[in-house]
């Protein structure tokens, strides 16, 4: 289930909740993130996090023989997310994994939890990435880590993910949401131009 949260001053916190399946994303989870994303401009600012100890495990395994995990909306919520005008925060309050990750990769930033792990198995799973993930992991860390995350399977504990750039921030719990709400301060006030102006510019 997805809980959205609209705050006076324009933020919306965007929360994946359904932490009794590892925040796993169904078919139907994923049209409501993306319907949320695509009015995302009435925003002055996206937060996404997830409740429980998991940002998300990916797909639904209940629906990945029927096509989930290769469907085309994980990568239709990415790009959505990429071309926002406002700015847009990954506050990772535990591990991401599989389709996820083309949601924080896509975010303007990313912080994270000390027990916050990583790992993306396209490889054993037999399928490919979405096709903007490899070039936006390969901009944030690297060609070779890259690999490492994509080919070798390899898993991400929070102090590597920072030390890679993976994440910008490492934070504790109780402090990540309201460091969430801080790196958004100085953007409230700026015109959705200047916004995009500047994220076209790094981007």
């Amino acid at each position: 289930m997805i809980n959205l949260k609209k705050h006076k001053n324009a933020v919306w916190e965007v929360k994946i909740n359904r932490p009794e399946k590892a925040n796993s994303l169904s078919s139907e989870m994923l049209e409501e993130l993306l319907d949320i994303i695509e009015k995302g401009n009435l925003a002055k600012g996206i937060i996404l996090t997830g409740q429980g100890k998991t940002f998300s495990a990916g797909a639904d395994l209940r629906e990945v023989k029927s096509g989930l995990a290769t469907s085309p909306i994980w990568e239709k919520l990415s790009q959505s997310l990429k071309e926002l005008n406002c700015v847009t925060i990954a506050a990772l309050n535990g591990t991401v994994a599989g389709g996820a990750f083309g949601m924080l990769l896509a975010c303007d930033m990313r912080i994270c939890i000390p027990t916050a792990q990583f790992f993306y198995p396209v490889m054993k799973m037999g399928v490919l990435p979405q096709p903007s993930d490899p070039k936006r992991l390969r901009d944030l860390i690297g060609p070779s880590r890259a690999k490492l995350l994509l080919v070798a399977g390899e898993k991400l504990n929070a102090d590597k993910a920072y030390k890679f750039g993976l994440v910008d921030e490492i934070v504790l719990p109780e402090n990540l949401m309201s460091r969430a709400h801080a790196l958004l301060s100085a953007s409230l006030e700026a015109q959705p131009d200047h916004i995009s102006g500047i994220k076209s510019l790094i981007n």
